[in-house]
């Protein structure tokens, strides 16, 4: 089992927690039984499998985040480059931009994140 890599129903599973924590297990149950039809069985089967994978944490009977939404997708967006690009942004994004041109705003984005990581990196210089 990958870390950072979830089937369809782990990750709208793991969305609704993230919308909702801190969250009794309770409330989660009457939740996933409105959004997914699950029965309290599935939702603590599910439950057991992301908080074993350190994405929350089920303790007295409220869920919890380990890991926020932003740093599971960096993480995954960092496994994905190691096992598509060994790990090198500049090809990722050279291949993207081969078959989807960049727009002026996404380059303008780019750009800023570049210049803010300069900035950052410079004061800890």
């Amino acid at each position: 089992m990958e870390p950072y890599k979830l089937g369809e129903m782990e990750q709208k599973f793991a969305d609704l927690i993230w919308e909702n924590a801190p969250i009794s297990t309770g409330e989660l149950i009457k939740l996933c039984e409105q959004a997914f039809d699950w029965k309290r069985t599935t939702t603590y089967t599910m439950l057991k499998r992301l908080c074993l994978r350190n994405l929350f944490e089920n303790a007295n009977g409220t869920v919890q985040v380990k890991t926020t939404k932003e740093d599971f997708q960096a993480a995954q967006g960092e496994q994905f480059l190691m096992e598509n690009f060994d790990g090198s942004l500049p090809r990722f994004l050279t291949a993207f931009s081969r078959r989807k041109k960049l727009s002026s705003h996404e380059v303008d984005e780019l750009r800023r994140l570049i210049e803010e990581y300069e900035d950052e990196k410079g004061e800890n210089d």
